[in-house]
Formats: C-alpha cells, sequence, structure tokens
C-alpha cells in the first residue's frame, strides 16, 4: 500500500557556519522543518536522512569535522535510516530508489540544506524516477552565490521546481492539510 515518506536532505551542523558559506536565506528554515518531522513522527510514517560524507580536504561537511553531524532537530531516531552520500543527489551511491519503490512510496516528501544544489538534484532525480514528490520550500534555504542574493536564489530554484519536477508547498501548508497531501488519515 503507498504511504508517504519524508527524506530530509542534509540538516548538517556544518550549515550554521556563516562565516565559510556566506549569507542565507530564511531563517526559520530549521523551525518549519521540525513541524513537517514531527508530523510524520506523529503519524509513525517513515523518514529517511541523508547526509553528506564530503571528500573535499578541509571541508565541514567531512565525516569527522562537527558540522558532519546533524543539527539537533533533525536527529535520526530509532530505526529511522540514515543514507550517507557524497554527490548532490540523495539517489546516486544509495538504496533511496529501491527503498522508496519497495515502500510504494507516495509521496516523497523533500526538505533540506541547500535549496539550490543538494534538495533541487534529489528532488529532480525523484521526479524524473516517476516518484510524486512534494517538495516543502519553506523548511529549506540557500546561501548568496555568486553576487546574487540567497533569497533570489531560493526563490528561483523552487519555481523552477514547482510544476513540473514537484509540489511546492509550506510547511503549514503540508501540515495542515496532510491528509490532502498525502492520503493519509490522521492518527487520533
Amino acid at each position: 500500500m503507498p504511504q508517504p515518506v519524508l527524506v530530509l536532505v542534509d540538516y548538517q551542523k556544518a550549515f550554521d557556519d556563516e562565516a565559510f558559506w556566506g549569507a542565507r536565506n530564511n531563517p526559520k528554515a530549521e523551525e518549519n522543518a521540525a513541524a513537517v518531522l514531527a508530523a510524520f513522527r506523529e503519524r509513525g510514517l517513515l523518514v529517511i536522512h541523508l547526509q553528506h560524507d564530503s571528500a573535499t580536504p578541509g571541508s565541514p561537511l567531512a565525516p569527522g569535522n562537527p558540522g558532519h553531524a546533524f543539527k539537533d532537530f533533525a536527529r535520526p531516531r530509532g530505526a529511522e535510516p540514515v543514507l550517507h552520500k557524497s554527490v548532490n543527489s540523495g539517489f546516486i551511491g544509495t538504496d533511496l530508489e529501491s527503498r522508496l519503490r519497495a515502500l510504494q512510496a507516495d509521496p516523497v516528501v523533500i526538505m533540506g540544506m541547500t535549496t539550490d544544489h543538494c534538495v533541487s538534484t534529489t528532488t529532480r532525480m525523484s521526479a524524473n524516477l516517476g516518484f510524486r514528490t512534494i517538495l516543502v520550500g519553506d523548511a529549506c534555504c540557500a546561501f548568496d552565490r555568486n553576487g546574487i542574493a540567497a533569497g533570489t536564489v531560493h526563490r528561483v530554484e523552487l519555481a523552477v521546481l514547482d510544476g513540473e519536477f514537484a509540489t511546492v508547498t509550506t510547511a503549514a501548508g503540508l501540515t495542515g492539510r496532510f491528509d490532502a497531501f498525502c492520503g493519509q488519515e490522521s492518527k487520533p
């Protein structure tokens, strides 16, 4: 039977280092993500964590560095799987696709860091592989890129993804209409 699956992309402490990454938008991304995560956990639905394992020397996302750790709100619980990746897509070098197919995932709900890199790539591949994909836009963020403000980078990326690769929604929109988005009955 089809079931919603939440895929958390790279909610890692390294992204808190503004000196390394630059200015970011959406300071409420983590708060919004925590609300969606709580909705999935309350319903007993599967949450899959993607963790970026950078092979770049000196990267704050490299295993062993403090920044590699998950942000506090996004720490895996119980048997929630953690898939390790070293490229932008959560589908490359992992068994994410086979897990989602075995679960008959519908929809695949994606949120994470950063909007224009790993979130976008994972979202595009999810749609290209035939999964109905929902992207929680306000649970993501971007950083300034080549003189373009983070807010602009974020908004443009969401606009490009919406309708072609995913349905882009907000955390409140998803949690407030969970049944409509995810086809699930809420537990009492």
